[in-house]
């Protein structure tokens, strides 16, 4: 079971299951296809989006867990 955490790059998460990117979607990260978005870690871009960084990573673990 793949795990992340909030130094997980967008563009690694991405590739461990491309189908969290709703999850992304729903809060305001509309630009997964811009290429600096790839290398943005999870942190950086819920900080960006005004999310708190550690309740996206659980939420996404959770998903992956599933």
């Amino acid at each position: 079971m793949a795990q992340v955490t909030k130094s997980t790059m967008i563009g690694e998460l991405l590739t461990i299951d491309e189908n969290v990117a709703p999850i992304l979607l729903e809060i305001g990260m509309h630009c997964l296809g811009c290429p600096s978005s790839q290398m943005e870690t999870i942190e950086e871009a819920a900080m960006v989006h005004g999310i708190d960084p550690d309740a996206l990573v659980n939420k996404i673990n959770d998903f992956l867990a599933k």
